[in-house]
């Protein structure tokens, strides 16, 4: 709960200082408080075929923006519900991540299938989130075929990077440049409850250590992209597109 609320409270303050549009305070208050109950009441299946069943799915929802949009640019990264729309790689990938590092037989094309998905959306976050999830899935055991996925994964992310790049969104994306430039002690501070978030995920998570590391890899991903590119930053995930609400879970 600590790893949640210590960035995303972070965010929120962020928000409030600078003068953000309320709905955007209300958007991301609402998705934490919706994170946290499922943190106290939600749980994964037990059996390794209802988990496989879950991933399927889940990777199945990768797909969903190609089909429904809205696109911008010719980029599809959002998946619509109602009158807010969620971005796919950040509100699925991390559960994928953590649930595909506890299958240990179909880890890799888990991961794969979700890259490919990033890649025709294309999302240069979420490609990077599935890298450094590979990455930490083969620093725990050693399979090649994570390090396949990792080269693989990285040749694909730069190519989604040079190709599915948007216009910056205030309030959204290059949040830490333009914080660390203007205001150096609240951008610092961002980091630091970013880097924090991460660490908790990394070491207090209840997981095995492959689905921590896994978590965390997945996490890092989209907070390295953040910073280096006009991606969403953790720390504060609403944003308007095209006159529409997008909430990045």
């Amino acid at each position: 709960m600590l790893a949640l609320l210590l960035p995303v409270g972070a965010g929120l303050a962020y928000l409030i200082r600078f003068g953000a549009p309320p709905q955007y305070i209300a958007i991301n208050a609402a998705a934490t408080g919706v994170a946290a109950i499922w943190i106290i009441l939600g749980h994964a299946p037990s059996g390794s075929r209802a988990r496989r069943v879950l991933i399927a799915a889940l990777l199945a929802l990768c797909f969903v923006p190609l089909l429904t949009g809205p696109a911008i640019n010719g980029i599809a990264r959002w998946m619509p519900l109602g009158a807010v729309t969620l971005h796919t790689g950040a509100l699925l990938f991390p559960a994928i991540a953590v649930l595909a590092a506890q299958d240990r037989d179909y880890a890799s094309p888990m991961l794969l299938t979700a890259l490919f998905a990033a890649l025709l959306q294309p999302d240069a976050a979420f490609g990077f989130s599935v890298v450094f999830a590979a990455i930490a899935l083969h620093d725990q055991s050693r399979d090649w075929r994570h390090g396949l996925v990792v080269i693989v994964g990285f040749v694909a992310a730069l190519i989604m990077a040079i190709g599915g790049e948007l216009p910056p969104e205030p309030f959204v994306e290059r949040v830490f440049a333009d914080t660390l430039t203007s205001t150096p002690l609240i951008g610092a501070s961002l980091l630091v409850a970013l880097g924090g978030g991460l660490m908790g995920m990394l070491f207090c998570a209840p997981f095995e250590a492959r689905a921590r590391y896994a978590l965390a890899g997945s996490l890092f991903g989209f907070g390295m992209m953040s910073i280096m590119s006009h991606y969403p930053t953790a720390v504060s995930y609403t944003h308007l597109r095209a006159h529409e609400t997008v909430l990045d879970l």
